[in-house]
């Protein structure tokens, strides 16, 4: 075979039409070999050839006897010294960490382990056990895809409605999927998933991850697997299990066929990443890939005894961000994602991890100065999980411009003041508000709150509704895993009950904390299965259940159909009302001569909350108007924002409350439009109320009422609520 010099950039394997060239960073090894093969389960390569240039610590090659489809790993020669941080054994076929795509999974065995697995020296001692039959080889693609028109959409902020959900228990038992598509990228983009994701009103999917990833020892001795993906291996390549096609790269493709027909639907694509750590575990894990290239490059050792490694995921490893071109890594991989791929955003997993320093959290790391100066990554939305598992690592609120959270703050206000707790109004008022607490001193807006209630980790909002504890046995672990901090409340029996009682609590409860997240200041982030009450039997650590326990169930009830419904009103009453999705933070004063403050908070007997009332243990009822003329905002062309003046009525408390309507001027009425004590909202106008008139607020319940600007005295009485 032709060996010709090639170039050090880029990293990868690259097809230009004429042949491959290959690119592989290395800082400290001594030799590097190239291994192509025909077949993925290939035991030998068919050719090793010796890479002889090295630029720039990058080892590279080109042949032009290569062409897409082939299939190929590394050998990476250098010293076999754990305690000194290298980790070298050519005997270990190695996947490229820029590779594109992966011929299949990882298979478990003792040779997949640099060192003898049971011997006394543990890694300190050398296996040479070739591992070529077990390791999944990288692919050259073909990079072409018949694109036509598509582009990136660009939703606002303002206007996005973000859905999270797997790839694979989405479509899973969906029944008008075709069974060959199920819980794939292809049946994530079958048209009657479109089709639903469009009548919900999404704009946005947030996929949990989608780089390939591998199940670490632990979980297939227990014979389980990594369902959630968080423990990437590659970097650049989609996960061939997801795959319809799992032959020459096909996959890429089918990806990318995803992304473009949700673009057609005016959806988004958000990937969930997980830069903080690899899938090769902690000193005792598995050599897959940069481990054996350069270990000490790729990752953080601990500074006096290297052997050892930083640890501040809790999956054994943490990527060495300091290093310049592991922050390569993550930012080809970023772009790769966004030009090549065409997502729209990213969630970083654990994202403090990335921007330690040392071991202090440093909000001006390399990461964030690099991502703020990249022309790509700068257009796409940028979403941080704002903490880890080292000290210091919470830093809600402390990201810089340009980034939106994962607000955990509200995830526990909201459920906090719904299961009754008292003292939360104050709190809850911030984290209704858009939480400028947090958020505006840094110069950022409203939307960099990413609100949610529940997320893939954690319990449904089902259970949240149905469990005090959690159940977590078919995990292996002798219910250990999984946060015991639930703040959760089961309306008084633990699990399934027949009592209609508790079942109508549950379906309200359920209404209440979707209606504050959708009406709530900021960019609301809905589960996926939430909204038809996906059940995952109190078992709130799902990462190794791959199974109906965390595949949608889309077998739904009458009650589940209204909460459908429900729903569905709640996002389409946030996209007709500009007030409910303010660019700006509020300012709680008169704006444009408007009649009424911006933002006023009420107590049931109609007056302004008082600094004393805030402050108050026992208070769990608040009320709060939104002047839609107060808005002080433009829109693209230049012209005022108008919307309608809202209230929205809350009430915690076990018990109903006769919330006074507020009233500026006697003219004032008030319409219902929508109250979760009553589970099927009416087509038909609901009757005008006279401000400073009671309004009969169910006891655990919500209500959203809307000014009428040209008020009528007919048919003004109390609405009585069905019970």
């Amino acid at each position: 075979m032709r060996v010709l010099p090639g170039r050090p950039y880029p990293l990868g394997a690259g097809w230009d039409g004429e042949g491959v060239n290959f690119a592989l960073f290395s800082e400290n090894a001594t030799a590097v070999e190239l291994c192509l093969f025909d077949r993925s389960d290939q035991a030998k390569e068919t050719h090793r050839i010796k890479v002889k240039e090295r630029t720039d610590q990058v080892w590279h090659a080109y042949l032009p006897e290569v062409r897409p489809g082939q299939m190929y790993g590394y050998r990476v020669h250098g010293p076999y010294d754990p305690t000194s941080g290298h980790r070298f054994n050519p005997s270990k076929l190695l996947i490229d960490p820029y590779a594109k795509a992966l011929s299949g999974t990882v298979k478990r065995s003792d040779a997949m382990f640099a060192y003898p697995i049971g011997d006394p020296g543990a890694d300190l001692v050398r296996d040479d056990r070739d591992n070529a039959a077990s390791i999944p080889k990288s692919i050259v693609i073909e990079q072409a895809f018949t694109w036509g028109n598509d582009r990136s959409l660009r939703t606002p902020w303002d206007r996005t409605i973000i859905y999270e959900v797997h790839v694979k228990g989405f479509t899973m038992r969906h029944p008008d999927v075709p069974e060959h598509l199920r819980g794939t990228y292809a049946g994530l983009a079958s048209p009657v998933i479109v089709e639903y994701l469009q009548s919900l009103g999404i704009t946005a999917v947030e996929l949990l991850p989608v780089h390939h990833f591998v199940s670490d020892k632990v979980m297939t001795d227990r014979g389980l697997t990594n369902y959630w993906g968080y423990n990437t291996i590659g970097f650049f390549a989609p996960d061939v299990r997801y795959a319809v096609s799992h032959d020459g790269g096909r996959h890429v493709n089918e990806f990318k066929t995803m992304v473009k027909t949700l673009h057609s639907a005016g959806i988004e694509v958000i990937i969930d990443v997980v830069y903080n750590h690899t899938g090769e575990g902690n000193h005792l894990g598995p050599t897959l890939s940069f481990r054996g290239i350069d270990n000490a490059a790729y990752y953080r050792l601990v500074p006096d005894q290297p052997r050892f490694y930083m640890d501040y995921t809790g999956c054994g490893n943490t990527l060495n961000v300091r290093h310049p071109r592991t922050l390569q890594l993550i930012m080809d991989s970023l772009r790769y994602w966004v030009k090549e791929m065409h997502v729209d955003g990213f969630r970083f997993d654990l994202a403090s991890a990335l921007a330690r320093g040392l071991h202090e959290v440093d909000r001006l790391s390399a990461f964030f100065d690099t991502i703020q100066q990249d022309p790509v990554l700068q257009q796409v939305k940028l979403i941080a999980e704002p903490w880890d598992l080292g000290e210091g690592g919470y830093q809600v609120g402390n990201f810089p411009a340009g980034w939106a959270e994962w607000n955990g703050k509200y995830r526990d206000t909201i459920r906090r003041y719904w299961k009754g707790d008292g003292g939360q109004v104050a709190e809850l008022a911030y984290r209704f508000s858009g939480s400028s607490d947090l958020y505006e001193t840094g110069g950022r807006r409203p939307h960099a709150s990413i609100n949610f209630v529940t997320s893939h980790d954690g319990f449904t909002l089902h259970d949240l509704t149905a469990y005090n504890e959690k159940h977590n046995e078919d995990n292996g672990e002798d219910n250990r895993d999984g946060t015991d901090d639930n703040l959760s409340w089961n309306c008084g029996v633990e699990g399934p009950t027949d009592d209609p009682a508790i079942i109508e609590l549950r379906d309200r409860q359920k209404r209440n904390m979707l209606a504050t997240l959708v009406l709530s200041q900021g960019v609301p982030m809905i589960c996926g299965g939430d909204e038809i009450s996906r059940t995952q039997r109190g078992n709130n650590n799902t990462y190794c259940q791959d199974n109906e326990l965390s595949w949608f169930n889309w077998k739904s009830d009458r009650r589940d159909h209204e909460l459908l419904v429900f729903i569905r009103r709640l996002i389409s009453l946030r996209r007709e009302h500009s007030v409910l999705r303010r660019r700006q933070f509020f300012q709680g004063r008169h704006i444009r001569g408007s009649a009424v403050k911006d933002l006023a908070w009420f107590r049931p007997d109609g007056k302004e909350m008082t600094d004393e009332d805030w402050s108050q243990g026992y208070v769990r009822s608040l009320g709060l108007r939104l002047a839609g003329d107060a808005i002080e905002e433009m829109d693209e062309k230049g012209r005022p924002i108008l919307d309608d003046t809202l209230l929205v009525l809350l009430n915690a408390h076990h018990e109903p409350v006769p919330f006074t309507l507020p009233a500026h001027k006697r003219s004032i009425r008030w319409q219902m439009i929508l109250d979760t004590a009553i589970p099927k909202q009416g087509k038909k106008p609901y009757p005008l109320l006279r401000g400073g008139t009671p309004y009969n607020l169910h006891a655990r319940s919500l209500a959203i009422l809307r000014l009428q600007k040209k008020p009528s005295d007919e048919n003004l009485s109390p609405v009585k609520l069905r019970t």
